[in-house]
């Protein structure tokens, strides 16, 4: 039975650099973004939320399983690319950190974790998953990096952050259950 697999990354959050960055949770409108997907039924066929263990993915998956009415399961090892070796970076120092990290994947950038290695946990953590072969489609929710570690992998692309997800967050990519085929590439969560 071939079902739909969506990744969806968490949209807007509160930035605190005082706060661990796996700390962080929803901003207003990152709430409010995910609050009105809840109310389109597009999601009715989703029997499996699985959420990362960080604070802004569960925030996200909480509030559409609460209106699925179905349990969520945290899976602690899809969290973001590991980036505490360099803890919050200022925004422009940030993206040029990521360019790198996308762009020499087999090479720890300032500590971070290689992208290759990101790249094998999320899809190690998605096909642990999906082999579990249960009905209905599969909502997994984390974030942007090992999202499109994620897209690049069933996409049968090289890593490159020219697949990354549109700036903002809050996108998603899907893809058969059945073969792994991509569905489509990445959306606004407002698409859902």
């Amino acid at each position: 039975m071939t079902n739909v697999v969506r990744y969806l990354t968490h949209p807007q959050v509160n930035i605190d650099p005082s706060i661990p960055v796996p700390c962080w949770g929803l901003s207003e409108v990152g709430k409010a973004r995910t609050e009105a997907v809840t109310t389109r039924g597009r999601l009715s066929g989703t029997t499996q939320v699985i959420s990362s263990g960080e604070r802004k993915a569960i925030e996200t998956a909480e509030i559409i399983a609460a209106k699925l009415g179905v349990d969520i399961e945290v899976r602690e090892a899809m969290h973001e690319n590991d980036r505490s070796a360099t803890g919050f970076l200022v925004p422009d120092e940030f993206e040029a950190v990521a360019n790198q990290f996308f762009g020499q994947p087999h090479i720890s950038i300032r500590g971070w974790e290689r992208a290759v290695d990101a790249q094998l946990r999320i899809v190690d953590e998605v096909e642990q998953v999906l082999a579990r072969n249960e009905p209905g489609d599969v909502l997994f929710v984390g974030h942007g990096g090992v999202g499109t570690l994620l897209y690049c992998h069933y996409s049968g692309l090289e890593i490159d952050r020219a697949h990354d997800q549109p700036a903002g967050g809050g996108c998603f990519f899907a893809f058969s259950s059945d073969g792994r085929r991509v569905l489509h590439a990445w959306r606004r969560l407002e698409e859902l």
